[in-house]
């Protein structure tokens, strides 16, 4: 069972991304607020995969990645973007991102592109 740290600031997203998750076979291991508790979740937990929001207060999305990656170069973090952010969604995969979400999405594209990303 893959282990999931989900990182969005809005409430309902991490629920629902929660849910569909473990519906279908991952385990969540943590939630974070933004970005900067992002890395020290990472760090701990060391999951292993991160569903990242973009847009966070503290730290963005796109910080936490870089971050991320200068700590663990083999990370697999996957993006999660509101439509408009296409730039941010490149320069995300640019940073290290292994694929990116534009919301909203299907269950089972998420579903499929972690397991894509995790190779399983």
């Amino acid at each position: 069972m893959a282990k999931v740290l989900i990182v969005d600031d809005a409430a309902f997203m991490r629920l629902s991304l929660k849910t569909m998750l473990a519906a279908n076979g991952f385990e969540v291991v943590g939630e974070a607020l933004d970005g900067a508790a992002a890395v020290s979740m990472y760090k701990e937990l060391m999951p292993d995969i991160v569903t990242m929001d973009i847009t966070m207060p503290t730290m963005t999305g796109i910080e936490a990645l870089k971050e991320i990656v200068k700590y663990n170069s083999k990370a697999k973090v996957v993006m999660i973007s509101a439509m408009g952010q296409e730039a941010m969604v490149k320069e995300a995969i640019m940073s290290g991102a292994k694929s990116f979400l534009v919301k909203p999405y299907k269950e089972e594209h998420l579903v499929e592109t972690l397991r894509k990303v995790l190779g399983v």
